[in-house]
């Protein structure tokens, strides 16, 4: 076990780890193959995610609205994979499962950070659609560039102060035990488990956060998809009806994407306990695959981003 030191208060020590050992996988043979398939993961999300954003930002016509909730969806891809896979490389195929306290919490934050825009901007997307087909007339008064702008800011902002606040409790937490995390990156629920004070609040922030991830922005998509549907079922003519879902598609394909495996891998903890090695990899896989899908949905499901494509390689052709 690495050295400890102290830190003292009037009444409590509080002892933390120099370092935290990250377990992965145990008793696992050929682990390292997994760990090599993360690797092709994350070149493809970096690939497809910078591609998407390149797109964005040469194609005028998509220079609305909706497409800059895109661009920070594939922006918070990006950064989440980057702040998650290269240190499980790192940790796993180089064996430097050893890392530094402060290392440990930052990345904690980096990865929850991003993993909370993702489940935003989702959000933001919903609200996007839910006001261009409950109010078609008024959509472009309403979702301005301006307004899209203010939610995105709101939504980091928000976003960096809560986690900075979870990041920051766990500063209160004493290490007397053990510094081995049962993970595969520095989790927050592990580390809980590993202090020895009471950590009361630490359990309210880590449930909080839970309910900012994903049970709310969750929710309020479903309601937001039940007040779309009523519209929908208001429209008189059936191949407008159609033409309305299709623009809902690519939203609800990335929504599924995302949710199921998270909601997936809660209810399979709830009624029968996994094996720690089966929680590694269905989390890891969780975090992974959505954002290196979503560039990939919304190129081949998104009519005006393909068009984009076309008009950006006929250019290139001609000039």
């Amino acid at each position: 076990m690495s050295s400890m030191h102290a830190d003292f208060s009037t009444n409590v020590t509080v002892v933390r780890p120099a370092t935290f050992f990250i377990s992965g996988f145990s008793n696992i043979p050929h682990a390292k193959y997994y760990y090599m398939f993360l690797s092709l993961v994350y070149v493809v999300t970096v690939l497809g995610n910078s591609f998407i954003m390149c797109i964005l930002y040469l194609a005028r016509r998509l220079h609305t609205a909706k497409y800059i909730a895109v661009f920070n969806l594939a922006l918070s891809d990006l950064c989440g994979s980057s702040a998650l896979i290269p240190k499980i490389i790192d940790m796993f195929l180089f064996d430097h499962q050893d890392i530094s306290y402060e290392t440990c919490l930052t990345n904690m934050f980096f990865v929850y950070h991003f993993m909370n825009m993702q489940s935003l901007t989702l959000l933001a997307l919903a609200y996007d659609r839910l006001v261009a087909i409950c109010f078609p007339l008024r959509y472009h008064a309403i979702v301005t560039k301006l307004a899209m702008f203010l939610i995105i800011g709101v939504m980091w902002i928000l976003s960096v102060t809560f986690f900075s606040l979870l990041v920051g409790f766990v500063n209160r937490m004493s290490f007397r035990r053990s510094n081995v995390l049962n993970s595969y990156f520095c989790d927050y629920a592990p580390i809980c488990g590993l202090a020895c004070n009471d950590i009361s609040i630490n359990i309210l922030m880590g449930k909080i956060s839970y309910g900012l991830l994903i049970c709310t922005p969750l929710i309020l998509i479903i309601i937001t998809y039940f007040c779309i549907s009523l519209a929908l079922l208001k429209i008189a003519h059936g191949a407008d009806r159609i033409k309305a879902v299709k623009t809902c598609t690519s939203h609800l394909i990335l929504v599924a994407i995302f949710y199921l495996p998270v909601l997936c891998n809660v209810l399979a903890s709830v009624t029968t306990p996994l094996h720690p090695n089966a929680q590694i990899i269905n989390n890891s896989l969780a975090q992974t695959l959505p954002p290196m899908l979503n560039p990939i949905i919304y190129t081949l499901k998104t009519e005006e981003v393909m068009q984009s494509i076309k008009d950006l390689y006929k250019c290139s052709r001609t000039s």
